[in-house]
């Protein structure tokens, strides 16, 4: 498709990263599955002077994927990996040595605090925990050796907004590459690299995929930090399943519309949770209420379907009948799916960013079911939390 960057996301979705005229006319690309690949000649074998040399260096599958991310991102090239977890770890193991001083939003995925508390430290790096709200105050915590400065807006799970764009340019005057793991967006609601990011993280697993049945994550990075995320990719032989590839590029092409209807739905859910009794809070920035929503506003084109409330009063035990009450949310970790889930939040690794919350903090995320049927099983819960 001629010129796609200037069509609608929907028709983004459905035409990038492939043409079908390079494979016979196919509406989706192939899937490789490749080890060894083989060379026409003993020049062309030494001189490695042909596009695919071994699997682990990219594929026709692989490669399909990346163009279409980076064609949603702007970057200038994307590595894909077999995990959430590991689009965290690969960048920051590009990026850190030992000795460096590392900043991590102190909201982050529990995950990314645990890699930075076990792996970062084992390896001499000294890690930092910072305020989401610091902005451009966080010029006063870099160091000489502040290598990394690595953020999440929203926040996992309470969903404090960062200042980005503020963030970025304290970051890059002090020298260091700013990283930003964007999977509650997606590239559709916003695209980091162009407000300052260096790179940009998805959980694939979530919405790109969006059938709760693959794991994969992706990295993009603009022209300055591409070549050493790319070295390190290659280094590390973190390559993802040809299957698990397809499943994430045939997911992309409905992502647009899956997110419509969970925006959609999160949103009136959050309105309607506002004003029920069994509720301190609802934790959503799209809502005009929430204390980072004017940033969301200015920086963001849309929000998912994943938010929490803070129930009334109570502690496990309330937060245990309510999730036990539910019968349409599943009890899982993830989200990005189809079906709606619910997770009672633990805020106990925090340093800085603890909160101040009037009792248990539930995350729901909201699937494709009816909105009807969601609200029913929530006031369920709601009920059993109250009698509790």
């Amino acid at each position: 498709m001629a010129d796609n960057r200037k069509s609608g996301k929907n028709t983004r979705l459905a035409h990038a990263g492939y043409n079908p005229r390079d494979y016979h006319g196919f509406v989706n690309p192939p899937v490789v599955h490749a080890s060894t690949v083989l060379f026409p000649d003993a020049a062309t074998m030494a001189n490695r002077s042909q596009k695919y040399t071994y699997g682990t260096r990219g594929t026709p599958t692989t490669d399909a994927l990346a163009a279409a991310i980076d064609e949603l991102e702007g970057s200038a090239g994307t590595i894909i990996v077999p995990s959430g977890l590991a689009a965290v770890t690969i960048p920051l193991l590009a990026f850190v040595k030992s000795g460096d001083h590392v900043l991590i939003v102190d909201s982050v995925y529990a995950p990314t605090r645990n890699f930075s508390n076990t792996m970062l430290r084992r390896l001499g790096v000294e890690v930092e925990y910072y305020d989401p709200a610091v902005g451009a105050g966080i010029a006063a915590l870099m160091r000489p050796n502040t290598s990394v400065v690595f953020t999440e807006s929203p926040g996992s799970n309470t969903f404090e907004m960062q200042d980005i764009p503020a963030i970025a340019k304290a970051a890059h005057a002090g020298g260091a590459i700013v990283m930003m793991d964007n999977t509650w967006a997606t590239p559709l609601f916003f695209k980091p690299l162009d407000f300052g990011v260096d790179v940009s993280i998805h959980a694939a697993t979530k919405y790109p995929a969006g059938h709760s049945d693959v794991l994969l994550g992706t990295v993009s990075a603009n022209a300055g930090a591409w070549p050493r995320l790319h070295e390190t990719f290659i280094t590390m032989g973190c390559c993802p399943a040809p299957d698990d590839v397809y499943q994430v590029l045939r997911g992309l092409r409905t992502m647009g519309v899956r997110l419509e209807r969970h925006e959609k739905s999160a949103l009136a859910l959050a309105q309607w949770l506002e004003g029920q009794p069994g509720v301190a809070r609802v934790l959503h920035p799209a809502l005009p209420g929430f204390a980072g929503h004017d940033l969301w506003k200015r920086d963001f084109g849309g929000s998912s379907g994943i938010f929490s409330i803070v129930l009334k009063g109570g502690g496990a035990k309330q937060a245990h009948a309510f999730l036990d009450a539910l019968e349409l949310f599943g009890l899982g970790y993830s989200w990005g799916g189809y079906e709606s889930l619910a997770v009672h939040v633990s805020l106990a690794d925090r340093t800085v960013a603890k909160g101040d919350y009037e009792g248990p903090v539930m995350r729901l995320q909201i699937g494709l079911e009816d909105v009807e049927d969601i609200q029913a099983d929530i006031a369920r819960g709601l009920a059993a939390a109250a009698a509790a």
